[in-house]
């Protein structure tokens, strides 16, 4: 029993120990085209306090350091609300699944449609409006879209799955939400 007690009391201590540590994570794959989009990523994740945040457009990286695991992902979503994403599997819990999660927040249920209103993408030049329309070209079904420079939203039509639309903007390491 004793034992059992002293493993029981070790791994809460360790949970507890790995949850106030610093944290420094690369977010591999985001979409890095110009300084502009380098700009953008770095000033939405350290907008949240605490955090410290360095994108590189050679690498298509950004490094999120804070003080903890959940500062650290208050960060990763800023990145994604703000139309950045990427992959995180840099740090992993036991059963290999990212402490930092750069999961799919667009609402998208795998319903096929003829149009789509998408909100939220970075689309800071005309190099992001490019990676866009190539990433909406590998979708089955999309005809067009009117992605634009600067815009906040934007349409596509055809007939196609909306999940794969964002699979494939996300792929380009960039992400966004269903539009109203």
């Amino acid at each position: 029993m004793k034992q059992l007690f002293t493993s029981a009391f070790t791994m809460v201590a360790a949970a507890i120990s790995l949850q106030a540590a610093p944290v420094n994570i690369k977010i591999t794959n985001v979409h890095m085209c110009c300084p502009s989009c380098v700009k953008g990523a770095e000033k939405a994740a350290a907008g949240v306090p605490g955090v410290s945040a360095m994108a590189d457009q050679q690498t298509g990286y950004v490094n999120l350091a804070g003080p903890d695991f959940p500062t650290v992902q208050k960060a990763a979503d800023a990145l994604m609300a703000a139309g950045y994403f990427g992959n995180s599997n840099e740090l992993t819990d036991i059963n290999g699944k990212p402490l930092i999660k750069m999961t799919d927040q667009s609402g998208a249920t795998g319903t096929k449609v003829k149009s789509l209103k998408v909100q939220g993408v970075h689309l800071c030049c005309a190099k992001c409006v490019k990676a866009v329309t190539a990433a909406l070209a590998t979708v089955p079904g999309v005809t067009t879209n009117t992605a634009a420079k600067g815009a906040t939203s934007f349409e596509i039509s055809g007939d196609f799955n909306d999940k794969a639309v964002f699979a494939a903007l996300q792929k380009a390491g960039l992400t966004g939400k269903i539009g109203k």
